[in-house]
């Protein structure tokens, strides 16, 4: 498998984390763990499918993926090819005005929000590209005719950062109290424009602080408690749906691959 990343024009960085480009010579399974980006994907060769319930779900062209609280499995036929857009935090918000915490733990082909002519015309041209460079090119262009008229939610940006910088360990009254705003109508907002809840998203943040570390370097009960989780039981259930793992076999384990570690 070769793995690229390209990082976006200056006009789309606001938006965009980076564009990741996937190729398989061979037929393989990769098991994907939650992130906090939502993410565009065309798939210009090849035949990709999400594997759930041990059964194979083809996946359309182009599509547009929610943020997740669970690992996905995707199928990789023989000699294919993927271009991934990660978008920033916030950022898919520029190009889409439906509310996006509708795509939550979905995948949707792509023409349901551009038309099918549109998504047709851009496969197309992916398909017929001589060069990574090319549908780069291709895909930026799509971007900025997508672009639309938008101002950055400097609240829900803020409340991003927060969080962040708290590793997800952070009470959502205690935060939207901290923003002014009712947390009713800070949850709404949040959710529409970044794709899911705050504490949803907090708990992304929160296991993807562990599982990035790759290293087991405490015991899993203080693990588990200094990230928040008052007891064991409840801390596993939620680590091992978020990796498919327990604690204990993931750490004691190769590394999977994780879209964070393809970021420049």
């Amino acid at each position: 498998m070769n793995i690229d990343s390209y990082i976006p024009t200056e006009l789309l960085r606001p938006f965009i984390r980076t564009y990741i480009i996937i190729e398989s010579q061979d037929e393989l399974v990769n098991n994907i763990l939650p992130d906090t980006s939502l993410v565009m994907a065309f798939r210009y060769k090849g035949r990709l499918h999400c594997v759930a319930n041990d059964a194979k779900n083809y996946l359309p062209p182009s599509s547009l993926s929610g943020l997740r609280k669970s690992r996905r499995l995707f199928n990789y036929s023989k000699d294919t090819g993927n271009i991934l857009i990660l978008f920033k935090e916030a950022g898919a918000a520029a190009f889409f005005k439906e509310p996006l915490h509708e795509l939550f733990e979905e995948n949707v082909s792509l023409d349901n929000f551009i038309g099918h002519q549109k998504s047709s015309i851009i496969e197309e041209q992916l398909a017929e590209a001589n060069s990574n460079f090319q549908r780069i090119d291709l895909i930026e262009r799509f971007l900025l005719s997508e672009l639309c008229d938008y101002e950055p939610d400097n609240l829900i940006l803020t409340a991003l950062q927060k969080i962040h910088f708290t590793k997800g360990i952070i009470r959502i009254k205690d935060l939207s109290h901290s923003l002014y705003i009712s947390q009713d109508a800070f949850e709404k907002r949040f959710r529409r424009i970044v794709g899911t809840s705050p504490k949803q998203l907090s708990s992304i943040v929160r296991l993807r602080s562990i599982t990035d570390s790759r290293k087991q370097k405490h015991s899993l009960t203080k693990i588990a408690l200094d990230a928040g989780y008052f007891d064991q039981p409840h801390f596993n259930k939620d680590f091992k749906l978020f990796t498919g793992q327990t604690p204990a076999d993931f750490f004691n384990s190769p590394s999977i691959l994780q879209i964070n570690d393809f970021l420049q």
